[in-house]
């Protein structure tokens, strides 16, 4: 059976000349219990229609999401502002990399304009890195979740950004626009920011988590990190301590896939068992919601689990009071 996570790993052109250096590695075996089926249903069908008929752009898409089929099948889909050329380099990412192009002005209403058409009561919006633009993209963001709102007023509004390293104001201008949601994915453990995500600044990721709460007390905040990469356990709860330190609300953990023999390779699968360890420390520890196991990813089920942390919030406050 020829699997999503199958295609994945080869993907159809070349998409990484700046990675085109790595050593070709062997990629390990995925275990089956985090095997999918190919997309084909009718819902997944219509989903990608309307992607297309936008010119939107989905992360679920450019990153190989394994659980596409699942969540376009719901009409949940997360679109990827900004281009589809990242300025970065990650060495676990399939997105591209090089120069963007400019921004297109039409983007926020068109974005708009899907989330009325699918009918979404919650939407996700990432981009790729932008350190070619003053701002990060921050005014363009702000952009979107303002045009969502005129149009969608009862849809709420998750956001995944990048950490706007070295762009003064950039996230006040986002927080001010007032999502639901503020995410920022730490994606792994400091000892790996040098080979994996080398763009990057561990503490400067932190930060910014803790400045949206001290901006806007009232946003939820989220984080997420991929498992596999050649971490320690402990390392993994000291990350969890840094974000509670942050006061971040949610967290996510996944299992990391290799997109090609070019990129990080996965040094461990790690087992279901595993990641309900990481879950159940988690919420001890004081995160309100904790998303852990193989197929987690940053915007898997966001609808149902933002549902989770209001209730979890409002649970809270009821028992402070």
């Amino acid at each position: 059976m020829v699997t999503v996570l199958d295609r994945i790993a080869t993907p159809p052109r070349p998409r990484h000349p700046e990675k085109a250096h790595r050593p070709d590695q062997e990629v390990l075996r995925k275990p089956d219990w985090i095997r999918v089926k190919a997309p084909t249903s009718p819902g997944y069908a219509e989903t990608r229609e309307i992607v297309r008929s936008h010119k939107l752009v989905t992360v679920c898409e450019e990153a190989g999401c394994p659980n596409i089929g699942e969540c376009w099948d719901k009409k949940h889909a997360t679109f990827m502002i900004m281009g589809e050329i990242c300025t970065r380099a990650c060495a676990f990412c399939n997105v591209a990399t090089g120069k963007p192009g400019p921004l297109d002005p039409t983007e926020p209403g068109s974005v708009a304009r899907a989330v009325r058409k699918m009918g979404l009561s919650h939407v996700v919006i990432t981009s790729v890195d932008r350190d070619d633009l003053a701002d990060g993209g921050a005014r363009h963001f702000a952009a979107v979740i303002r045009n969502i709102r005129a149009l969608n007023p009862d849809t709420t509004i998750e956001i995944l950004t990048p950490d706007f390293l070295r762009k003064e104001g950039a996230l006040e201008i986002v927080v001010a626009a007032r999502p639901d949601v503020f995410n920022h994915n730490l994606e792994t453990v400091p000892s790996n920011y040098l080979t994996v995500r080398p763009g990057a600044r561990y503490f400067h990721s932190i930060r910014l988590l803790q400045r949206v709460k001290e901006l806007d007390p009232s946003i939820f905040t989220k984080s997420g990190i991929m498992v596999g990469l050649g971490e320690e356990r402990n390392e993994v709860l000291q990350l969890m301590d840094d974000l509670r330190s942050a006061d971040v609300d949610f967290m996510t953990i996944g299992q990391y896939l290799q997109p090609s023999k070019k990129h990080h390779p996965v040094k461990k699968f790690v087992t279901p068992e595993e990641f309900k360890s990481y879950e159940t420390i988690g919420l001890s520890k004081g995160f309100l919601v904790m998303a852990s196991s193989p197929l987690t990813r940053s915007s898997h089920h966001a609808g149902d689990d933002f549902a989770r942390l209001r209730a979890a919030r409002e649970d809270m406050l009821r028992r402070a009071g």
